[in-house]
């Protein structure tokens, strides 16, 4: 929501808050969904107690697209079966040991799936301006230094990045082509770094001033627009058809890249104003082998072989829905506490596949729970997914989409959750193909106040008015820091479920999602907020 638009939503809470007192929860709940401009949505409720006890309910047994409230259900089963507490180790490693400062085979930067390699702050900041204070290559530039300390000068050989530990499969089912182009659609590796983006900003050329002899029009020829990439690492080829416009107001700016291509098309006009987009690195394990590459060059180390990816072709043909219904009945344990411990262990011998291998540098990730609060706060699609597949490699027969979500759903029916309320494609919610209930979050909700890792589950949480995706909602002194919740948007789905502090001084649980509302409005986003605070008045 604008910050602009605030002031009007804060005086509609007011001004609601009022009149709900003479109302009950249900009469409440009931006129603000009959609003002409919400009516023809498809609208599912469920509140409780923090124990269970239903409160309200409204379609709750209906399936809706959850949108980025999938996050919750991969999260939960993050912090509960690879521990809160849990790190990854990337290393760089030679095939051969070097010899007289030469090395007669590859470097080979080996993903485990660590999903912070960035300049990204740990533990996760506000302001947005202070999330990435860092440069964005900067774990890889320090590896570098410490490559370039054990005196290497010559490798005669690639520059391997290597994402084997998951299948090479960077787009879940039903992933819209049209996001695929963007940073929240970027693909998924094993090893990824920037989140799998790159910041593009393009700076308007300058328009020569008009001399007081010409009277109006155009005068002299606009110097064409720049176009900065951060990271620098030579990847996309720009074909750059923008130009320079006179005003304030332009054309916009239009992107076309198509699947497999690594020509990026800009076109249109553009404003006086810099413009920045997130635009997705179709291989990842590539772009982290040039970047690192590059960054070895830079420390005078002669390279004479290529930049290459090497990933892990599919090899099932079981269908998704088959594999991802298989029980795994071992996980039983884990939700007692008594955590399932990861199977892969991090062997650099067996798993990584290089049995002759020299470590020449290695890089430790941040915690599980610590990337579970960048993952829901900021609403990060590329950590989700990971965080599915490194449960797949640890509790499932590979390291897939479809083994992931098997894990998550046998984490799910043992948590006590109906298996017929959900369905899950991926990790993030990005996926079309993905239902859940509303009794199905909220029983998520309350089992998770019962486990170890609540605080880190709940603290990864959004606060409303506060951070992350909630900072511009429920800013009214009822309401912020008292609303911990995911949001979600897909389409024409929206979500918001989480924990709510009411006037009473209770917490509740609560689950809203809307589906098929109009496109063209936000309006249903603004009564699932009034909801929320009828709810915070009632309870």
């Amino acid at each position: 929501m604008p910050p602009a638009s605030l002031p009007s939503l804060v005086l509609a809470l007011c001004l609601f808050a009022t009149h709900a007192h003479a109302q009950d929860l249900p009469t409440s709940i009931a006129t603000l969904t009959s609003d002409p401009a919400v009516s023809r949505a498809n609208w599912g409720i469920m509140v409780t107690t923090l124990d269970g006890t239903p409160i309200y309910a409204l379609n709750e047994k209906k399936l809706f697209q959850p949108a980025s409230n999938a996050k919750l259900f991969t999260t939960a089963a993050a912090l509960a079966l690879l521990k809160p507490g849990s790190r990854f180790e990337t290393p760089i490693l030679a095939t051969a040991a070097p010899v007289g400062g030469t090395l007669h085979g590859d470097i080979v930067l080996k993903g485990d799936g660590d999903a912070n390699l960035s300049g990204r702050a740990i533990p996760f900041a506000e302001p947005p301006a202070k999330q990435f204070p860092l440069p964005p290559l900067h774990i890889l530039d320090e590896m570098a230094d410490t490559i370039a300390t054990t005196g290497l000068k010559c490798i005669d050989g690639n520059i391997v990045g290597d994402d084997t530990l998951f299948p090479w499969e960077p787009y879940p089912i039903d992933w819209s082509v049209e996001d695929l182009l963007w940073g929240y659609g970027a693909p998924v590796s094993a090893l990824s770094i920037n989140d799998n983006q790159i910041r593009l900003t393009i700076v308007p050329g300058k328009i020569p001033p008009i001399p007081a002899t010409v009277a109006r029009g155009p005068y002299g020829i606009p110097s064409p627009p720049k176009i900065t990439l951060d990271p620098a690492t030579p990847f996309y080829t720009i074909q750059n058809e923008i130009g320079t416009v006179q005003g304030n107001s332009g054309t916009g700016i239009g992107f076309e890249r198509q699947p497999g291509s690594r020509t990026l098309r800009i076109y249109s006009g553009v404003t006086k104003t810099p413009e920045t987009f997130e635009i997705a690195i179709d291989d990842p394990a590539e772009y982290a082998a040039a970047s690192l590459k590059a960054s070895l060059e830079a420390r005078g180390i002669t390279i004479t072989g290529k930049a290459i990816a090497r990933h892990n072709p599919q090899t099932s043909t079981t269908g998704f829905l088959e594999q991802s219904r298989v029980p795994i009945v071992a996980l039983g344990t884990g939700l007692q506490g008594s955590i399932v411990p990861c199977l892969r262990c991090n062997n650099l011998t067996g798993i990584l596949g290089y049995p002759e291998a020299v470590t020449l540098a290695h890089h430790t990730s941040p915690t599980v729970g610590e990337d579970t609060v960048i993952t829901n706060k900021e609403s990060q699609n590329l950590h989700a997914e990971i965080l599915l597949h490194q449960l797949a490699v640890a509790f499932g027969n590979d390291g897939s989409t479809a083994q992931g979500a098997r894990v998550i759903r046998s984490f799910a029916v043992q948590a006590g959750i109906d298996p017929n309320d959900f369905i899950f494609y991926d990790g993030s919610g990005l996926s079309g193909h993905d239902l859940v209930t509303p009794r199905a979050i909220a029983k998520l909700l309350q089992f998770a106040t019962t486990q170890p890792w609540f605080a880190d589950y709940k603290n990864s949480l959004p606060i409303g008015g506060v951070d992350g995706s909630l900072e511009h909602r429920f800013t009214s002194p009822q309401l912020k820091g008292h609303v911990f919740a995911k949001t979600g948007t897909l389409g024409e789905a929206r979500a918001l479920s989480g924990y709510l502090d009411c006037a009473s001084g209770h917490t509740v649980i609560f689950s809203i999602l809307v589906g098929n509302h109009d496109p063209t409005s936000s309006a249903d986003r603004d009564v699932m907020d009034r909801i929320v605070a009828a709810i915070a008045i009632a309870e």
